[in-house]
Parts: C-alpha cells; structure tokens; sequence
C-alpha cells in the first residue's frame, strides 16, 4: 500500500505530513496527518495515535492542539485519522445532521445498509492503517499510545480495551463514556449496527470493562464548563466502571474549562508527557 504525500512542514525540526492513500477497509481514498520529530532521523520512535471527534478530519487536531512541540521534544510520532469514509457515492445522515454520516464514523464496523459498504472505521483503525504505518513510516510499533477527543476519546478507550497489550499508554479528552447511554451513542450505533444493544456493547467503554476488558491505566481530562457533559458524556459512568473493575484511572475535572479544541491545547503536554513515561521515552 503506497502513501502519497498531499502537504509536508517543517516543524519544530520535525516534519508535519499529511498523506493520502487507497483504503480497502472503506474503498476510499483517506487521508491522515502524521507529525515525525527530528529523533526519527537516526532510528524508530514512539507513536501515539490521536482520534478525533464529530466533524473534524485529520486537520483539527494538527492544527488547533499544538501539540508538535511537546511531541518533537519528547521523540513521538503523531497519528492524527480522518474521523469517516469520504468521496463520491459515500452515504451522508439523510438529514443532514452533523452526529451521523461524513464526519462520524463512530469507529465501528457497520453492519446496516448503506452503511456497511463504507463505514469500517474499526478494521481501518485497528488493523489497515497500523500495518500502514509500519510499513512507510519510522515508528516503533511496540511502543504505541493512544488517545483523542470526546467520539475519539470513545474510540481510543474501546480500541485499547479490545486489544489488550498493544497500547502500552491510553488517555482521552472528554471522552463519550458510554455510548449506549446518551443520544449521540444511541443514534450511531442503531443506525450503524442495527436495533440489537446486544452488538453495541463492543463499541461502549463500560460494557467492555463490565464484561472484563481492562487497561492498566487511564488518563481522562474532562472540562467541567463542557455543555455536552451531562447530556453525553457522563463520566461518572466511566469512573464508576473503573472502579468496580480495579481500573487506576486519573479523571481530572477541569474548572471553567469547555469542549473546544482550546481545552485540549491547554492539556496536551501533560497527555503526551503522560504517554513518553509509559512508553520508555
């Protein structure tokens, strides 16, 4: 599988890239921006992969969270994914609402027409695109975290807790805690994966520790200004799993603090620093 380089900066003395490449997962082409820091140029270093939330691509994080300069002095390559297949004849929420469809693809494997052509964000994520960064870029996969914001905060935590011992380091801003739940989880995975919960729970945080998944830790930063907290991201559903299931888990309740990307720019040295620590750095 080749990667087509769209944009390349110098940054930090690293280098910010984006790339484009064909995708059997989706069939589609998909786009993913990766920032290598200058340590790579004398052998491979750590990766830590950022999910993102409803509505963004591979650019929000780039752009918004600063987070190259931490990552260029600590020696990690950033993985930032689109959040959804893209391209002609890829299915949209009819209505066009902006939880469902282009731009939120949830991180699961549809099953439910027309969904299930394109939307397997999962296989993309756990299998396809690491095998791709293996292959074309300086990373060293044995020492690989995880992280992202609030529908990529749910992603990275159920990613994790279905592939123990790979992530050696998980953390999440604002994350959707428990998708089956809250109105965003209950939207996407009915219509992603049909009207049986049962299927749900691989795609929930809470049930997969309830039914005995577990990490060995979990950073979790989460505004307390943030409007969606009550309403969908209900932390305490999380903190309340982690505890039962003897789960350390770091929730930080941040005061004053929103959902915007000005939160995770204000929090994301001490995620990567947290990552680095668990990753030999």
């Amino acid at each position: 599988m080749s990667l087509e380089v769209v944009s390349q900066s110098r940054c930090f003395g690293g280098t910010q890239f984006v790339y484009r490449h064909a995708s059997t997962e989706t069939g589609t082409p998909m786009r993913v921006a990766v920032y290598v820091p200058p340590q790579a140029e004398h052998g491979k270093v750590p990766v830590v992969w950022f999910l993102s939330g409803l509505t963004c691509t591979e650019e929000n994080f780039t752009v918004k969270a600063g987070a190259q300069r931490v990552a260029a002095e600590l020696g990690l390559i950033l993985v930032a994914p689109d959040t959804s297949p893209r391209g002609e004849g890829v299915p949209d929420d009819p209505g066009g609402a902006y939880d469902f469809g282009l731009g939120a693809g949830f991180y699961v494997d549809a099953t439910e027409a027309p969904w299930s052509k394109n939307y397997r964000m999962r296989s993309y994520i756990e299998r396809e695109l690491p095998a791709i960064v293996a292959e074309h870029l300086p990373a060293d996969m044995g020492r690989q975290g995880i992280t992202g914001h609030s529908m990529g905060g749910h992603g990275a935590i159920t990613i994790a807790l279905r592939n123990p011992g790979r992530f050696k380091a998980v953390s999440a801003f604002a994350p959707i805690a428990s998708p089956l739940n809250c109105p965003w989880g209950e939207k996407a995975l009915s219509g992603y994966l049909g009207p049986d919960r049962a299927a749900w729970r691989d795609y929930d945080s809470c049930a997969l520790i309830e039914d005995g998944a577990r990490l060995s830790d979990l950073l979790v930063d989460q505004g307390a200004a943030d409007g969606f907290l009550e309403s969908q991201l209900k932390p305490g559903l999380l903190e309340a799993a982690c505890a039962e299931a003897g789960i350390p888990l770091t929730l930080r309740r941040q005061e004053g603090y929103d959902h915007s990307y000005f939160f995770i720019a204000t929090f994301i040295e001490d995620h990567l620093r947290w990552h680095a620590e668990r990753l030999g750095v």
